[in-house]
């Protein structure tokens, strides 16, 4: 009777395990979703690179994490919100993705939420910025590695804000620019400093003359110390126009946040400009970081940039999910590990904020720099602007 019992207990055991081995037989596959054609291929091309290197370095170089292989498939949104929506779903649909990570421009990543919430699949926001990505058009299947426009504003605030300053803002005319000026002025407020005109320009402007006239007539009105804060992503370049315009004559200075290197090239036009960024290489000492230097610079013979950074996180932030459930790609064991869930970036350590799933990250106070021998302005570290002293708002609805 024992001698049964027994290969009962046994054939219960072998049943319960064949789906985990079968699970972990399978790969898990990851859709990466970038907008590799259109005015931010820059951007999308740095993010899947860096996801790339940071799947190499995470998983020691074997692309396997809990004894599953990590299978990519990367797909185009064309700088489209409704391409980003169709291949969002085409990847969770079609191609089985059991997770993915996207876009590049904030409205295709907006595009992109609904799809994650109908599938109830995870979708990994990198690199879009705009706050109602993890604000009031955000679900629980949604979390980012990259940082929001309040972050990116507050860092900023906290770098040029002084009691004093009088500020006009020059930003693109959708969520991205709306969403950092809105939360610039707000942070700005705690520093005695205050913004007393907003001009927002379309995204792909290309003569800023009008836009910078405004502004001048404005600040011409003003006392004390005047700034001109940029907000900008994309192609054009609204640095290279205004200094013909010689806001120095009108007693104005420039502040603006980092970029991509190839951007950095016009900031050489104003040396002492002063902002806060998100990532530079130089800026940051530790052994992700000088991992991603080292192999960046030996096998593209240049340094990892802004969105390198970006992707490599995404990476990271993937292994550590699946470590934390032992391979498992059940959606609902994904939210729960990854709410409050922490990883090492090449920027130092994120964190999954329970409450929106936006990554708590540092920020870099920089002062330009000009050097002969670089083709870009240098953006030297002044404060490593620490997650503690960032009051980022939650803006959901949860």
């Amino acid at each position: 009777m024992k001698f049964y019992s027994s290969l009962a207990v046994a054939a219960l055991a072998l049943s319960l395990a064949v789906p985990a081995l079968a699970q972990n037989d399978k790969p898990v596959k990851v859709a990466v979703i970038q907008d590799s054609t259109g005015p931010l291929k820059p951007y999308a091309d740095q993010m899947i690179t860096g996801f790339k290197l940071g799947l190499e370095y995470g998983t020691h170089g074997t692309n396997t994490v809990a004894g599953r292989k990590i299978e990519v498939i990367y797909k185009d949104s064309q700088t489209k919100p409704d391409v980003g929506r169709s291949v969002l779903a085409e990847a969770y649909n079609d191609d089985h993705a059991d997770l993915a990570v996207g876009g590049t421009f904030s409205a295709v990543a907006l595009a992109m939420l609904p799809v994650a919430q109908e599938n109830k699949k995870i979708l990994i926001v990198e690199p879009a910025v705009a706050d109602s990505i993890t604000g009031d058009k955000w679900n629980r299947y949604v979390f980012r590695t990259g940082r929001n426009s309040s972050q990116d504003a507050i860092s900023n605030a906290i770098a040029i804000g002084k009691p004093g300053t009088v500020i006009a803002t020059l930003a693109q005319d959708y969520a991205f620019g709306r969403d950092g000026v809105a939360a610039f002025k707000k942070a700005l407020a705690k520093t005695g400093a205050k913004v007393v005109y907003e001009e927002y320009a379309p995204p792909m402007t290309t003569d800023f003359t009008a836009p910078y006239q405004r502004i001048f007539n404005a600040l011409d009105k003003e006392k004390g110390h005047k700034l001109i804060w940029i907000v900008w992503a994309g192609a054009s370049n609204p640095l290279t126009p205004l200094k013909s315009l010689n806001p120095g004559a009108h007693g104005i200075g420039i502040a603006t946040g980092g970029n991509i290197l190839p951007a950095l090239v016009a900031y050489k036009d104003f040396p002492g400009l002063e902002g806060a960024e998100y990532y530079y290489y130089d800026s940051i000492k530790n052994p992700v970081n000088n991992w991603l230097v080292t192999e960046h610079e030996k096998r593209f013979k240049s340094p990892p940039d802004f969105f390198t950074c970006g992707g490599f996180a995404a990476a990271m932030s993937v292994i550590a999910a699946l470590e934390a459930t032992h391979g498992s790609t059940d959606t609902e064991k994904l939210i729960a590990a990854m709410e409050g869930l922490k990883f090492q970036t090449p920027k130092g350590e994120m964190i999954f904020r329970k409450e929106d799933h936006q990554a708590l990250q540092d920020m870099f106070a920089f002062k330009i720099k000009v050097d002969p021998n670089v083709k870009w302005a240098v953006p030297e570290l002044t404060k490593v602007i620490k997650i503690s002293d960032m009051d980022v708002p939650i803006m959901n609805k949860r």
